[in-house]
């Protein structure tokens, strides 16, 4: 039997978080290692197991791989989540590619000052209903099929309920206007491996908190004052 996945990030969602999301949906049982000290995180450079001196980074398959996008797209190819062909694989990407840039902005989020987080909610809220979700509702809508691409699940369905998910917490009402969103959502979550990653006790992370920030910040010695996009 092959080892588990072991993941080496803060306890907190961030970067890692979307890769938790996609092991725990395709049914992969993983390891963790929370970064709690800047000694930690020393060893790891001093180790070489950094590539480029950040995290996240994965053990998996007798690699130490690095780079969000990267690791992603192993674990896809990996559980059969990125279609059936190069066509599909490209849409997915895209698909995968917009939810990205959405989630960049509540990534953020934690840092920013009071006042700052006030208007990035502004920012979400604006971004996520008028250039993000239409285009998701769009596509449900048109094609009629429970999901995104080739009426099969895929990443890109993952990570599509984790965005809904993640700012919703910032805007309960924020699917008010998407009913496909609305179903999609419905759906998705009733997938049994989801259904079992959103239940308490699971290794998804809570909302990020102060105690985040600071043991990020401690870390990474990152001290400056970040602002928003």
């Amino acid at each position: 039997m092959s080892e588990k996945p072991k993941l080496y990030y803060f306890d907190g969602r961030g970067k890692m978080e979307p890769i938790r999301w996609l092991l725990a949906a395709a049914g992969v049982e993983f390891e963790e290692e929370f970064l709690e000290t800047r000694e930690q995180y020393e060893k790891l450079l001093q180790d070489g197991s950094l590539l480029f001196q950040q995290v996240p980074m994965v053990e998996i398959d007798g690699m130490k791989m690095v780079q969000t996008r990267a690791i992603l797209h192993y674990i896809a190819a990996k559980y059969n989540l990125c279609g059936k062909d190069l066509k599909e694989r490209a849409l997915i990407d895209t698909y995968v590619e917009g939810i990205a840039d959405l989630m960049q902005f509540i990534l953020m989020f934690p840092f920013l000052s009071p006042e700052d987080k006030e208007k990035q909610l502004a920012t979400i809220t604006e971004k996520a209903t008028k250039r993000y979700f239409p285009v998701y509702e769009k596509v449900l809508k048109d094609h009629g099929q429970d999901f995104l691409v080739g009426n099969q699940f895929s990443w890109a369905d993952i990570q599509l309920i984790e965005a809904i998910l993640a700012v919703e917490e910032k805007s309960s009402s924020i699917l008010a206007e998407f009913p496909q969103l609305q179903a999609f959502k419905a759906r998705i979550s009733n997938i049994p491996t989801i259904k079992k990653f959103l239940e308490p006790g699971s290794q998804r992370k809570p909302v990020p908190g102060d105690k985040y920030v600071e043991t990020v910040r401690r870390v990474l010695q990152m001290y400056h004052e970040v602002k928003p996009n």
